[in-house]
């Protein structure tokens, strides 16, 4: 799979079966329509390409407002998602820069710029409430009436449910925070998971007796507190750990966000190696303590609760390594 940092230049240009939106954590619902696009794209002999944002377009107007509450949470980092449509059949990518003159730009002038002269759309598909344009104004009627005119052909996918909830990136979210992982599987298609490179931390859970693989988060994250989870890519098979995601309020105040994770009986060196942790339970929230002492004893418990829970499930859990 091919990805751009915005437009193609002339020579990557290829003519595409295209769909656009944000993707975040490539739920049922979006796998539903990018199986729709690879297969509209192989019937026409053209790539099958993705357009999303980064950042997310309401990330950039929390940000421009001064209210960086009103972003959503993050379900997946680019690398995750990157992953899931190329999983997808996706042949290329394009990650556009949601900035402020893409959001001014009219829905005519998104229309020939960017569908037309930039990927050479001969096929797209959106969601039944897509909204484009500056302000949102460009609707999936008047994007139907460009097509007449451009030459490319527009199909919107019917909202997907599961039972009778939609799926939606907002509804994943929302049992992610639950840590309703049960619910997160259903409208994900496959256990919940986030991936990054391990990177060197302030060395405390060492002195505590806890030392931990450190991933950097860069976004908010959809969940936090403290969870039951294993780790792919340190071997052959996926080892049991306990993982901590916030910002750490007894040893911190930036509050950045970092994931650490302690994995049970490993000594090896891991630092720079690209892993991928799989959230299987929640222990319980983030909490700030009075002391050092009063912290080790909290993760002393949440270790011990993670480990009742493999052996309670010996045997039952496999899974090949992800990575």
């Amino acid at each position: 799979m091919k990805v751009f940092r915005g437009l193609p230049n002339d020579r990557a240009r290829a003519p595409c079966a295209l769909t656009i939106g944000n993707f975040d954590g490539v739920h049922r619902g979006h796998q539903a329509l990018l199986a729709r696009v690879r297969a509209a794209a192989t019937q026409l002999g053209v790539e099958a390409a993705v357009m999303t944002f980064e950042p997310h377009p309401r990330e950039f107007f929390a940000a421009r407002s001064g209210d960086l509450s009103r972003a959503p949470t993050r379900i997946a980092n680019l690398r995750d998602k990157l992953g899931s449509l190329a999983a997808a059949g996706t042949d290329r990518v394009i990650v556009e820069h949601f900035n402020a003159q893409f959001a001014a730009m009219p829905p005519e002038e998104f229309t020939s710029r960017v569908l037309v002269e930039g990927l050479h759309v001969k096929w797209l598909m959106v969601g039944d409430d897509f909204c484009y344009g500056a302000r949102r104004a460009g609707t999936v009627a008047m994007l139907k009436e460009a097509g007449q005119r451009h030459g490319f052909h527009v199909e919107t996918l019917p909202t997907v449910t599961h039972g009778e909830r939609r799926i939606s990136s907002s509804a994943v979210r929302e049992a992610l925070a639950a840590g309703d992982f049960v619910q997160a599987k259903q409208l994900l298609g496959h256990d919940y998971a986030m991936s990054g490179h391990v990177i060197h931390g302030q060395k405390l859970g060492r002195t505590l007796g806890f030392p931990t693989l450190n991933l950097r988060v860069a976004h908010r994250a959809a969940l936090s507190g403290i969870f039951i989870v294993r780790v792919h890519g340190l071997g052959p098979a996926p080892l049991a750990a306990v993982a901590s995601i916030g910002v750490r309020p007894t040893v911190d105040d930036s509050g950045r966000v970092l994931l650490e994770v302690h994995v049970f009986d490993y000594s090896g060196d891991c630092y720079g190696k690209l892993v991928q942790v799989e959230f299987l339970e929640k222990i319980r929230d983030e909490e700030k303590y009075t002391d050092l002492a009063t912290l080790t004893a909290a993760i002393n418990g949440d270790a011990v609760r993670a480990r009742d829970w493999f052996a309670s499930r010996a045997g039952a859990l496999t899974a090949t390594d992800r990575i």
